[in-house]
């Protein structure tokens, strides 16, 4: 017959009694972020991918952490690509001031360049 007795030590761990051994109540504690597309896209290729590496992180408890970097580092790339872009494509408030479906194309097409290059280089690898 199982006791489900429940015992609590000194440094606040509790513990179940499970036969006739006590079994530690060990909960890992859930970090929660918020993903951004590139967070989630990284998530996505090592789930579908790079199986064995997501479950050595996911259980050393290192995945969050990971996914945290790669979305920060990815996000500020972006935005360092796109600045740089633009200025040698002399792409300038002028030109958004004159023909706005210009700029928005001109502008469309220096994301999506950008982005290409970040998930080639850290989405995808």
């Amino acid at each position: 017959m199982e006791n489900k007795e429940i015992k609590q030590n000194r440094y606040g761990i509790e513990y179940t009694k499970q036969g006739d051994y006590y079994m530690p109540n060990l909960v890992l504690e859930k970090e929660k972020i918020e993903l951004n597309k590139y967070g989630r896209a990284r998530l996505n290729y090592l789930k579908t991918n790079k199986k064995a590496e997501y479950m050595i992180m996911f259980t050393k408890g290192t995945l969050n952490k990971h996914l945290k970097e790669v979305q920060e580092t990815a996000q500020n790339r972006l935005d360092y690509m796109i600045n740089e872009l633009v200025k040698k494509e002399s792409i300038t408030e002028e030109l958004k001031a004159k023909n706005q479906l210009a700029w928005v194309a001109a502008m469309n097409s220096i994301k999506n360049i950008a982005e290409e290059i970040i998930y080639s280089e850290l989405i995808y690898v």
